[in-house]
């Protein structure tokens, strides 16, 4: 049977959360998902958790690698299917995820060939308690100015996108999912499922950092998606959330 899925996840030293990842997945894992991983040669106990699921993986491989990107940029030349679905080692799949995803993909026109198809995700606290759903349609009106899509869990159409317009910069070390998305611009072929959400993303993280207020920033930049001074501006704003955020959150 071909496969509809490619589920990658890039580990290093994630033996305290990759069980409860790959238990997540592999309830819902049939014959048309296949799953991935590619580690940066782990020094804890990630290699022996792989071992102990092996029979559920397709294919792994563990060897240094340059960061996330990198590593999922392995994952995607190594992949079979149509579809790749990127997911954290710190991550968990929705129950249900997969078939909803399948069910989808499978009565898809081919006049629709979408390159990218996300939903909503689950923002919640190493207790697993919510802090927001997060995930928004990734318009262009929305993507030109910030990375609008919950970008764990969603699909990337390895033809019309990786195929079309190359794999991930990895100059970018936080945010180079977005940049990849801003390649296409306006033209990026999007669906949008409201209301489904999709996956838990554990809070914290490179995502959530000022490194990554200044790459989005220099993203935005380089693609010349809005106007420099209002970039800037947005930058400005961004960094005094973020330390506001911060502040409260301590207090």
């Amino acid at each position: 049977m071909s496969k509809q899925i490619s589920i990658i996840i890039a580990t290093y030293n994630a033996g305290k959360t990759l069980k409860q990842c790959l238990e997540s997945i592999i309830p819902q894992k049939g014959n048309d998902i296949e799953l991935i991983i590619i580690d940066g040669n782990s020094t804890d106990d990630t290699l022996q958790i792989i071992e102990q699921y092996q029979s559920f993986i397709d294919y792994t491989i563990s060897e240094s690698d340059k960061g996330i990107y990198d590593a999922w940029n392995k994952g995607i030349l190594a992949s079979s299917a149509k579809w790749i679905m990127f997911i954290g080692a710190d991550d968990e799949l929705k129950p249900g995820a997969l078939d909803d995803y399948c069910n989808y993909i499978s009565n898809i026109r081919e006049s629709e060939a979408y390159d990218y198809i996300c939903a909503q995700d689950n923002y919640v606290r190493f207790d697993g308690s919510l802090i927001k759903i997060i995930g928004r349609e990734p318009s262009w009106e929305n993507m030109r100015y910030y990375m609008a899509a919950a970008h764990v869990a969603s699909l990337h159409n390895k033809e019309n996108l990786f195929n079309e317009v190359g794999l991930y910069n990895t100059d970018y070390s936080i945010c180079a999912d977005y940049e990849l998305l801003l390649r296409k611009k306006d033209k990026l072929k999007y669906k949008f499922l409201q209301g489904h959400i999709i996956a838990n993303m554990r809070e914290g993280g490179m995502s959530m950092s000022t490194r990554a207020i200044f790459q989005t920033y220099q993203i935005r930049k380089k693609h010349q998606t809005i106007n420099g001074l209002i970039n800037f501006l947005i930058l400005l704003k961004s960094l005094l959330f973020y330390k506001f955020y911060n502040y409260t959150k301590g207090s």
